[in-house]
């Protein structure tokens, strides 16, 4: 939201004319319906968030919803429904993002809920990643197979060592792999599973850059932890 200019700013005034009152009345009212316009879409936001607050939906309901959505996503995969299985995991993918946010705006998050989100993040990941993987073996690629497990593998590594570090008191959020481009890469990967670039599908283009940039972003942390703590010991 912009501020408004203070005033004294140092413009010098002109005399007014005699019609002056009414320009300058017709300016008042004109800045005043502005304000006034820019104000009433505030008001709503604002009404609508107090409402939203005041209901009955909790941080952990929008958890759940983004875990069925990601159960029915897999389903889909496992049908070679790419385009439906990857909009719904993008959008089970969103409300993970959302229940954190809402659990800060409301003030209705829990300490079990922020460990209940984290737990069904790492399972829809592994249940959309595990749907993938069935596709590969139903089509005989070998390779995508074992890419697809190497990307479980680094996926739940880089959340574990993240959770490590923290508990021993270090900030680990670096490293290119982290949650938002992990589903950004998946999501665009399955809804163009049916497209191939020579033998090569997509979708196992996209778990093969998983793989790669989960293992590399999972070392990345435990160097930086590694770093850190020598710091802190002095070394």
């Amino acid at each position: 939201m912009s501020a408004s200019g203070e005033p004294g700013d140092g413009t010098q005034t002109r005399p007014r004319r005699s019609g002056g009152p009414s320009t300058s009345g017709d300016g008042a009212s004109a800045d005043g319906g502005s304000a006034g316009r820019d104000a009433r879409p505030s008001e709503i936001r604002d009404v609508a968030r107090q409402r939203l607050i005041d209901s009955r939906l909790t941080p952990n309901a929008i958890s759940l919803t983004g875990f069925a959505l990601n159960i029915v996503a897999a389903v889909l995969i496992v049908q070679e429904l790419f385009v439906l299985g990857g909009v719904t995991f993008f959008l089970g993918s969103c409300m993970d993002a959302l229940d954190g946010r809402y659990s800060r705006m409301s003030g209705k998050g829990t300490p079990f809920g922020a460990f209940l989100d984290s737990t069904l993040d790492r399972v829809e990941e592994g249940v959309v990643l595990a749907a993938v993987g069935a596709v590969f073996a139903t089509q005989g690629d070998e390779v995508a197979v074992a890419a697809t497990i190497v990307a479980v593998l680094g996926s739940l590594m880089v959340s574990y060592t993240r959770a490590r570090a923290e508990a021993l008191g270090v900030e680990c959020k670096v490293g290119l792999a982290q949650r938002p481009p992990r589903v950004m890469i998946l999501a665009v990967g399955i809804v163009l599973g049916g497209v191939s670039i020579g033998s090569v599908s997509l979708l196992a283009l996209s778990v093969y850059a998983l793989a790669l940039l989960t293992s590399i972003t999972a070392l990345q942390r435990v160097l930086h932890v590694r770093t850190k703590l020598r710091e802190a010991d002095g070394v």
